[in-house]
C-alpha cells in the first residue's frame, strides 16, 4: 500500500513540471540568469549575447530518475530585434523527449537614450519536440501482453510559445503562453490531451546599494489549462560585487494549489507539492557558474534525495555602456 502511495505522489510531483511531455519542464533554473529559457521575449533583451548550459538530475539513488539538459543562446540583432535557440533533452524513466526551439523577439525602447532602461518586448518560440516511449523492457517479467509492441515508439509535434516582457529601471515583468496550438501525439492517443497549454507570469524588483548588497524579490505563477493545476514560486536573490567578480545566491519556495490524497492508516490526508531551492552563483568576467539544489517538503516523499543542477554560462559581444539601473537580467 505504501509503495502505491509513493507512486501516486511521485506522479503528482512530476506532473506540474512534465505534464504530457509539454517541452522543457519549468524548474527553478530561470533563477540562474536564464529567464530566456521560459520567456521568448527575453531573447536579446540583455546588453550581452548569452550562452547557457544546464544539467539537472533528480534522485541519484533511483534507476531511470528524471534528468534534463538544456543548451540555449540568445542575443540582440540590430537595434530592435533579438534571436535565440534552445536544444533540450528530457528523460523520465521509459519516457523521453528531445526538442529544439527557435526564437524571434522584437524590442521597443521608450527611453530617451541607451542608458535609461524602459523596454517592452514581444517574442515567439517555434519548436519541434520528439517524444519517445521505450517498451522494450516492459515484458522482462515473461508475461505476454498483446497491447505492448516491445518496440521504441517515436512521435514528433510542432508548437508555439508566445510571450511579452517589460523592463523599466529596476522592475521586470514577464508573461508567456506555452504550447499555444492543440497537438495530439500518436504515442499516447488514449491518455494524452491535445491541450498542453500553460500560462506563466513573473515579476520582480531589485533594490539596495550596488556598492553593498542588492536584493531581488520575485514571484512566478504557472497555470496548466487542461488540468487547472497551478503553482507559485516565491523567490529572493542577493547580489554582492567583489573585486574579482560578483557573488550571488538566493532561495526559492514553490507551492502548488492542488493536492494528492493519501491514507495515513487512521484516515485520509491531502498533501500539496512544496519544495525549497537554494541557488548559489558566481560571475567572473564574462563567465557564470551556478549550482541549484531542490529539496521536497511534506510527510510523504518518493525519495529523500534532492535534485541537483549545474549551470555554466558565457556572455559575449556586450555593449560597452550598461543601463543605469539595478537590473541583473539585463545588465
Amino acid at each position: 500500500m505504501y509503495n502505491k502511495i509513493k507512486f501516486v505522489l511521485a506522479l503528482f510531483f512530476i506532473s506540474l513540471n512534465t505534464f504530457s511531455q509539454e517541452g522543457i519542464p519549468v524548474y527553478s533554473d530561470y533563477l540562474s540568469d536564464n529567464y530566456y529559457l521560459i520567456f521568448p521575449s527575453m531573447a536579446g533583451a540583455s546588453n550581452c549575447h548569452k550562452v547557457r548550459l544546464t544539467a539537472r538530475k533528480q534522485w541519484f539513488d533511483q534507476t531511470d530518475a528524471p534528468a534534463l539538459q538544456t543548451l540555449s543562446y540568445n542575443g540582440r540583432v540590430g537595434e530592435k530585434s533579438g534571436v535565440g535557440a534552445i536544444v533540450f533533452n528530457d528523460v523520465n524513466g521509459y519516457h523521453s523527449q528531445f526538442g529544439f526551439k527557435a526564437t524571434y523577439a522584437h524590442h521597443i525602447m521608450f527611453s530617451r537614450d541607451e542608458v535609461d532602461l524602459n523596454q517592452l518586448s514581444f517574442g515567439v518560440n517555434v519548436g519541434v519536440n520528439q517524444s519517445q516511449l521505450d517498451e522494450t523492457d516492459f515484458m522482462n517479467s515473461g508475461d505476454y501482453d498483446p497491447v505492448l509492441g516491445n518496440v521504441v515508439q517515436h512521435a514528433s509535434y510542432f508548437n508555439l510559445d508566445i510571450g511579452a516582457s517589460y523592463n523599466v529601471l529596476d522592475f521586470s515583468f514577464n508573461a508567456v503562453v506555452k504550447n499555444v496550438l492543440e497537438t495530439r501525439q500518436t504515442i499516447y492517443t488514449e491518455y494524452e490531451s491535445d491541450n498542453l497549454r500553460k500560462f506563466i507570469v513573473s515579476g520582480g524588483y531589485v533594490f539596495g546599494n550596488a556598492e553593498k548588497i542588492l536584493l531581488e524579490p520575485s514571484l512566478l505563477y504557472q497555470f496548466v489549462d487542461k488540468t487547472k493545476e497551478s503553482s507559485l514560486d516565491m523567490n529572493l536573490k542577493a547580489y554582492k560585487n567583489l573585486d574579482m567578480g560578483q557573488l550571488w545566491g538566493g532561495l526559492s519556495y514553490r507551492r502548488s494549489f492542488d493536492g494528492a490524497q493519501y491514507s495515513n492508516g487512521s484516515g485520509t490526508n491531502s498533501q500539496k507539492l512544496q519544495y525549497i531551492t537554494p541557488v548559489l552563483g558566481f560571475n567572473y568576467k564574462n563567465f557564470m557558474f551556478a549550482y541549484t539544489y531542490t529539496h521536497l517538503l511534506g510527510d510523504v516523499q518518493y525519495d529523500n534525495a534532492g535534485f541537483h543542477q549545474l549551470t555554466l554560462g558565457i556572455n559575449f559581444l556586450c555593449k560597452p555602456v550598461k543601463y543605469d539601473c539595478n537590473c541583473p537580467a539585463i545588465n
